[in-house]
């Protein structure tokens, strides 16, 4: 029965390491995404021109229903 309380107590801990590391991992911008900023106005006209082609498909829509 001791050797159950000794391995929660062990993980406890190493999951405490875990969570210190990812918490100073975040704060010092190790996740921060460098690269989709970068290639995103690439694909913005591409996303206007879909915008566009729904926006006038809904107006032949509301046209034709008039």
């Amino acid at each position: 029965m001791s050797v159950i309380y000794f391995l929660i107590s062990i993980s406890v801990f190493v999951a405490g390491i875990f969570l210190y590391i990812f918490i100073k991992s975040v704060k010092s911008g190790q996740f921060d995404d460098a690269y989709t900023p970068s290639v995103r106005m690439l694909f913005d006209d591409e996303l206007k021109k879909e915008d566009k082609k729904e926006g006038n498909k809904g107006k032949e829509i509301n046209q034709k229903e008039n």
